[in-house]
């Protein structure tokens, strides 16, 4: 390090690279989780109810989930034995690829049964790249931190979902106003996507242009590695699986319900204008990402299952006034009380890469994190949405919050549960050969 320079400026090309890719990533998701709340409905799934389509929409959305961790799995298997840096790539790829065919497609009026068909395999690709995307960047940035960085080296993708957040629905509230209600429904919806393609031609400049985690190196230099890392950690990992899914659960419990599960029943059931919501789903980012700085910063001070365990705690309390802050019909009440919780967020999930990481050796770091988060991903930001969508469409919407106080639970017994590996474990290596 050059003398009186600081860490972060100098790693700032790997922050970057965690932090840009992880920005588009998460751009690319949230696209298709605003197109899903305001378009898809009515384009690809017809239907006599628009709480239907909107339960169709958003079962599309979910689609993704249970895709992620099979691509948690895929990209694991060859972060773990080929590298973080080319299994980071390819994530990134396919996830550009299968966004920007998105803004291609017809719709069911055009191509009947096909168009959806079309729209939930492009939106499993989606799934299936980012399942491979968050544990590499999140390792990308950990195993690159200098001791006592840790935590807000791991903070730098974290950063990428408000920054994706803000492009996306900025993006979106830019066309719908300049565009009228007939125009954005035919053709304005496709533009956030085919800018994908631009989005991620930088991604992948920036993640070509930085080396291997020297972690990572580490591991390979001894020659060893697990032949299936996958069935290693369900055999000696157990534990650190189920208790890191249960840990990520909160996190996606509420951000999925502070984004596209609100600005689907705010413009649908609830009544409110599609702009004057958009607009406000601006702000919150803003308080998400103050909630990362400070939560990594407390951290590395302390340690980041203590953070996590706080935010997690505190978003169960939020979760008891949410669903009345956003039923009352104020748009004033909703944007404060989608602002604390994403705040509240931001503390949560701002170390959950360097705890996760925690939880498992090198040699199955890179699956291990993934499968974790992406299951608890599956948990928290696809089930527990669907059911909040039902409970507003029996007519109680002010419990929808009760599954966010159940999430925040989920994940403060993850933490308090969990061990993580003690250094001795993380030099044990299998006897294979690293590669394929």
């Amino acid at each position: 390090m050059a003398k009186g320079q600081s860490p972060i400026a100098e790693n700032s090309r790997v922050l970057a690279a965690a932090m840009v890719g992880s920005t588009i990533e998460y751009y690319d998701f949230f696209i298709y989780g605003t197109a899903a709340a305001l378009v898809f409905g009515p384009l690809f799934f017809p239907s006599e109810s628009v709480a239907a389509q909107t339960l169709l929409s958003l079962m599309s959305f979910g689609i993704a989930f249970v895709a992620r961790p099979v691509g948690a799995v895929a990209f694991g298997h060859f972060g773990d034995r080929v590298g973080r840096k080319a299994t980071l790539v390819v994530a990134l790829l396919l996830m550009g690829v299968s966004t920007t065919a998105i803004a291609l497609l017809p719709t069911y009026a055009q191509a009947g049964w096909i168009a959806p068909a079309l729209l939930c395999l492009l939106r499993f690709g989606q799934g299936l790249g980012l399942g491979g995307e968050w544990g590499g960047a999140a390792l990308l940035a950990v195993e690159n931190a200098p001791p006592g960085w840790r935590a807000r080296f791991g903070a730098a993708p974290q950063l990428g979902a408000p920054i994706g957040l803000v492009l996306a629905n900025g993006l979106f509230l830019l066309l719908s106003t300049m565009l009228s209600k007939e125009d954005f429904t035919s053709w304005g919806w496709r533009l956030p996507f085919l800018l994908s393609a631009a989005l991620v031609v930088l991604g992948l400049w920036v993640r070509l242009r930085i080396s291997e985690t020297p972690e990572f190196r580490e591991a390979m230099a001894k020659g060893h590695a697990p032949s299936v890392p996958l069935a290693t950690i369900f055999r000696e990992k157990t534990g650190a699986f189920v208790w890191g899914s249960a840990g990520a659960i909160a996190t996606f419990a509420a951000f999925y319900m502070t984004t596209a599960f609100a600005l689907a029943q705010a413009t649908t059931q609830l009544g409110y204008d599609r702009q004057s919501f958009l607009a406000i789903q601006l702000i919150p980012p803003f308080f998400y990402a103050a909630g990362i700085v400070a939560g990594a910063r407390r951290a590395d001070r302390t340690n980041p299952g203590e953070t996590i365990a706080m935010g997690a705690l505190g978003l169960a309390v939020c979760g008891l006034g949410f669903g009345p802050g956003l039923a009352i019909g104020s748009l004033e009440l909703a944007a404060v009380t989608l602002s604390l919780t994403m705040l509240i967020l931001g503390y949560n999930n701002s170390t959950l890469g360097p705890w996760l990481a925690s939880l498992f050796p090198v040699r199955l770091r890179y699956t291990g994190t993934s499968l974790a988060f992406n299951v608890g991903g599956m948990i928290g930001g696809a089930l527990l949405p669907l059911v909040a969508t039902q409970i507003i469409a029996a007519g109680y919407p002010n419990w929808t919050g009760s599954l966010l106080v159940l999430g925040g639970l989920a994940t403060w017994l993850g933490v308090r549960m969990a061990r993580p590996v003690s250094h001795i474990e993380d030099l044990t290596t299998d006897e294979q050969p690293v590669g394929i």
